[in-house]
C-alpha cells in the first residue's frame, strides 16, 4: 500500500520513539517524510492541524506525539494529561480521515491495562478492572486513541493501527532527574555517584551544564588557570553535593527506591521503531481481526476520492458477520522481564562503578510486574533484536557522548 514515494507525517518526530522511526523509514528508503516541531505545528489547535493536512496531504501518519510525564506530573496535572492527550489524538486522526489517509499507526502504552491485570498482559486484558490511578488519565487518553482507531476502522473501513509499547529506552532518552524513568535515572545516579569518587569534578560539571538538577548547573565548579581556589568553589561543590544527595546520589553510594524486587520490561526504542515501521508497511486491520475477506473492504474514500461518510462499502461495523471486534491494538515489547536489583546491578557493571547500592525500602516500589504478552506482535512476523546487556551498553555509550 505505501511505496517508497509516499509521503509519511511523523508527528512527534524529535522524541524518544519518533526520532527513532524517522531514521528506520530513511534507513528502508522512505525518504518522503514529514515533520513539525511543537513550535511549528500545536497539534492541541484543531485549526492549525487542518491547515497542515490541507497543505501536506500525506499518504501515511505515525502518530508518536504525545503529553507525558512521570508520576509526579501525572499526579499534578490530571486535566492537562487527559485533555492534552484527546486533544492531539481527536485532531490529528479525524484529520488524516478527512483527507483520505491510507494508513495511520498510533503509538499508545503498556499504561492501558488495569493496575492488577493478569501476567504477562494479553491485548486481551484491556477494561478488565481499574487502570492504576497515578496514571488513570494518561492511560484513559491512550485508551480512547485506541478505540478511535478500532471503531474508524469498523465503520470507515480505515486501516488504522494502534502499538502498544512497553517501558522504552534509548537514544535521545531523558535523563534528568526531577522526572526521567527508572533506567535513565538510574544511570545517571550511578555515573554521577562514581564521578564524586573519582574526583572528577570537570565530568561533574560538564554533566550538570547539559543537564542542572533544579537549576543547579556546573558554573563554578572547575577552577581555572587565570584564578586560585577560594571558597567559593568549595561553596559550589557543597551545593552541587547537598542537591545530588536529594536524589540518592552520594561519594561512591547511591540510593534506590524501593526493595528493588519488582519486575520490569525493558524495550530498546530502535527495536520499538522497526516494530512500528514493520506493521506500518506490512500489517493491516485484516491481519490482526484474522478475516481475509475485511481485506477488500474500500478503505476510507469514495471512488472520486472525497470522503463519503455513508458509504457503506466502508463500514465494517456494519457487517453483522464479523460479530464483536475489539482489542485489535498491538502489544511490542521483547516478553522478557527482569528486577530493578537486576537492573540495578547490570547499569553498575556497565558503568564501571565500584561502590555500592543500596535500597531505600521505606520508599514505594510501585506495581510489581508489569510483563506484556508479544505472541500476537510474534505472529504478525516481528521479534525483538536488542537484548537488555547489549541495550544498557549502548544507552549508557549513548549518554556519554551526550555530553562530550
Amino acid at each position: 500500500m505505501l511505496d517508497k514515494s509516499s509521503k509519511i507525517y511523523v508527528a512527534g518526530h524529535h522524541g524518544l520513539v519518533g526520532s527513532a522511526i524517522w531514521s528506520n523509514l530513511k534507513q528502508r528508503g522512505y525518504n518522503n517524510l514529514v515533520g513539525r516541531s511543537h513550535k511549528e505545528l500545536d497539534l492541541t489547535d484543531q485549526v492549525a492541524v487542518k491547515k497542515f493536512f490541507d497543505e501536506e496531504q500525506p499518504d501515511a501518519v505515525v502518530l508518536a506525539a504525545a503529553f507525558v510525564g512521570g508520576i509526579m506530573a501525572n499526579s499534578l496535572y490530571r486535566a492537562d494529561f487527559i485533555m492534552m492527550n484527546m486533544k492531539i489524538q481527536c485532531n490529528v486522526i479525524s484529520e488524516a480521515y478527512a483527507h483520505g489517509v491510507k494508513k495511520l499507526l498510533f503509538l499508545g502504552s503498556t499504561c492501558i491495562y488495569p493496575k492488577n491485570a493478569p501476567q504477562p498482559m494479553k491485548e486481551d486484558a484491556l477494561l478488565t478492572s481499574p487502570l492504576e490511578y497515578t496514571n488513570e488519565e494518561y492511560a484513559i487518553a491512550k485508551i480512547a486513541g485506541l478505540k478511535m482507531c478500532e471503531s474508524y476502522n469498523l465503520q470507515y473501513g480505515t486501516n488504522y493501527i494502534a502499538v502498544m509499547p512497553t517501558n522504552l529506552y534509548g537514544p535521545n532518552d531523558n535523563f534528568h532527574l526531577e522526572n526521567s524513568h527508572v533506567m535513565p535515572a538510574m544511570m545517571r545516579k550511578i555515573y554521577l555517584a562514581k564521578l564524586i569518587h573519582d574526583g572528577s569534578w570537570d565530568k561533574i560539571a560538564t554533566d550538570l551544564n547539559k543537564r542542572p538538577v533544579e537549576g543547579v548547573n556546573g558554573s563554578g565548579l572547575l577552577v581555572n588557570d587565570s584564578c586560585h581556589p577560594c571558597d567559593s568553589c568549595s561553596s559550589k561543590k557543597e551545593e552541587v553535593l547537598r542537591v545530588l544527595a536529594k536524589y540518592g546520589i552520594h561519594d561512591n553510594r547511591v540510593v534506590l527506591w524501593g526493595t528493588g524486587t519488582p519486575l520490569r520490561e525493558f524495550l530498546w526504542s530502535e527495536d520499538m521503531a522497526d516494530a512500528s515501521v514493520h506493521v506500518l508497511l506490512n500489517v493491516n486491520f485484516s491481519d490482526i481481526i484474522g478475516i481475509e475477506k475485511y481485506s477488500s473492504v474500500h478503505y476510507g474514500a469514495s471512488t472520486d476520492g472525497a470522503v463519503d461518510r455513508n458509504h457503506s462499502a466502508g463500514r465494517g461495523g456494519a457487517i453483522p458477520s464479523l460479530g464483536e471486534i475489539r482489542n485489535c491494538h498491538i502489544n511490542v515489547g521483547t516478553g522478557k522481564e527482569l528486577t530493578i536489583r537486576d537492573l540495578s546491578e547490570l547499569v553498575v557493571k556497565t558503568v564501571g562503578f565500584e561502590g555500592t547500592v543500596e535500597f531505600d525500602t521505606s520508599k514505594p516500589d510501585g506495581t510489581m510486574r508489569k510483563l506484556i504478552d508479544v505472541s500476537k506482535l510474534h505472529s504478525l512476523g516481528w521479534t525483538h533484536k536488542v537484548e537488555i546487556e547489549d541495550g544498557v551498553r549502548k544507552l549508557f555509550e549513548w549518554y556519554q557522548q551526550s555530553i562530550e
